[in-house]
């Protein structure tokens, strides 16, 4: 039997989980999908965790009865406005071998660990450690500086940080469900290992995806992240917004948003819709664009709020890639217009790829973060050799570590 791969993305709003058999072949076909309503988490988050807890074993065992087979282990995700990303460099004397001084593989593991000596306060800790290129003595932009003669290597690195706390209560969510918790990742980086393109990265992207509780960003130049962020604003602002607007209940005003909504005017015709009624009161008409004057005040405000981002650091020009949206957040309609009007910048809505026997219901920007989590796992189960479950039982901070420097470099 095929070795098997999960993909867990507990989201503020929903838990999603997908299982995956790896052939042979290293390909990867979901054979199992299942989620949930996530009421645990704030924010990305988790603030109950018998309640996460509970979505995440739903979720789990929906996709195990589609699958036909028991899971022990998951790759999940971790979101959230704790998230922080910093540029770093590291520099280190080449070590001499034999006559000549030539980059080794130590070489490039001890820049790294140079360039990871933040200092960080005790509740956080390094998520990722992201090469983005290497100097070797005065020759920069260097990819892979294995093997190069020279005397002086440094990295330029991406480091992404996060609470401790976040992480332990996430895995311990994980582990009281029971499941073992084998990797975890960054869920802005999974969504983008499935939508985005080598080309992307190498011209420069923004990648934003709109979760329910918070908006995350990560922008690419020659192919590695230079700029990780979060903002505490999401979906869910934006149904809570049509809710208090329009002065009905969030489940109405959500349904409202998905069969009505827009968030850019020019697209939409002005035409009439009804609000239900609250406590007995008769359903009341107005008008279209009305919703989607609420609707693109709030997403507006969210784009603007990326682009200072960007722009303090001065990376707009930069990005010949356009802007590409995944999360809940990027199915509403005008999405990726409004995105190119704030942004200046081509923009589109990015679909999941790189898997065989997704469901077409399932093909959508939601599903973004678990289809990556599952690549990032096929990944890891390759560096390890495909072993059986039950043979990898060691230590899956040592895993992320060991996947992460062969697969960025």
């Amino acid at each position: 039997m095929d070795p098997v791969v999960v993909g867990l993305d507990i989201g503020t709003t929903q838990v999603r989980s997908l299982i995956a058999e790896l052939s042979e072949r290293g390909e990867l076909e979901v054979t199992g999908v299942g989620r949930a309503v996530s009421p645990g988490l704030r924010r990305g988050v988790v603030i109950n965790i018998d309640a996460t807890l509970e979505a995440v074993r739903e979720a789990i065992e929906h996709a195990e009865m589609m699958a036909g087979r028991e899971v022990e282990d998951v790759f999940t995700g971790i979101a959230g406005t704790h998230i922080e990303g910093i540029n770093s460099k590291g520099v280190v004397a080449v070590s001499p071998r034999g006559k000549e001084r030539k980059v080794s593989q130590e070489d490039i593991v001890r820049v790294l660990d140079a360039a990871k000596a933040l200092g960080l306060p005790m509740d956080r800790e390094i998520l990722h450690a992201i090469p983005q290129e290497y100097t070797v003595d005065e020759q920069d932009h260097i990819k892979d500086p294995l093997n190069i003669l020279g005397v002086r290597l440094e990295a330029d690195v991406h480091i992404i940080t996060g609470s401790v706390t976040a992480s332990q209560n996430l895995i311990k969510c994980v582990q009281r469900a029971g499941y073992d918790v084998h990797g975890l990742f960054l869920e802005a980086l999974a969504a983008g290992k499935a939508v985005l393109t080598e080309d992307e990265k190498d011209l420069g992207v923004v990648h934003i995806d709109i979760g329910g509780g918070t908006t995350d960003v990560v922008v690419y130049l020659g192919g590695a992240p230079y700029l990780t962020g979060a903002i505490p604003i999401g979906a869910a602002q934006v149904t809570s917004d049509l809710s208090i607007m329009l002065e009905t209940p969030f489940e109405a005003a959500e349904r409202l948003k998905r069969q009505s909504g827009c968030c850019f005017l020019p697209l939409v015709e002005d035409e009439e819709v009804i609000i239900p009624g609250v406590g007995g009161r008769p359903p009341l008409a107005t008008s279209r664009a009305e919703v989607v004057h609420i609707i693109q005040a709030r997403m507006t405000e969210i784009y603007e709020l990326i682009l200072e981002k960007i722009q303090k650091k001065g990376y707009l020009p930069h990005v010949g890639g356009g802007v590409v949206l995944t999360g809940g957040g990027a199915l509403l309609e005008g999405a990726s217009e409004l995105a190119m009007e704030v942004f200046g910048k081509p923009a589109r809505v990015g679909y999941p790829m790189g898997v065989k026997g997704l469901p077409p219901e399932f093909e959508t920007p939601e599903f973004a973060t678990a289809v990556g989590l599952l690549l990032f796992g096929k990944e890891v189960l390759l560096e390890e050799g495909v072993r059986p479950l039950s043979q990898r039982r060691s230590s899956w901070f040592s895993s992320i570590g060991q996947w992460l420097k062969n697969f960025f470099e």
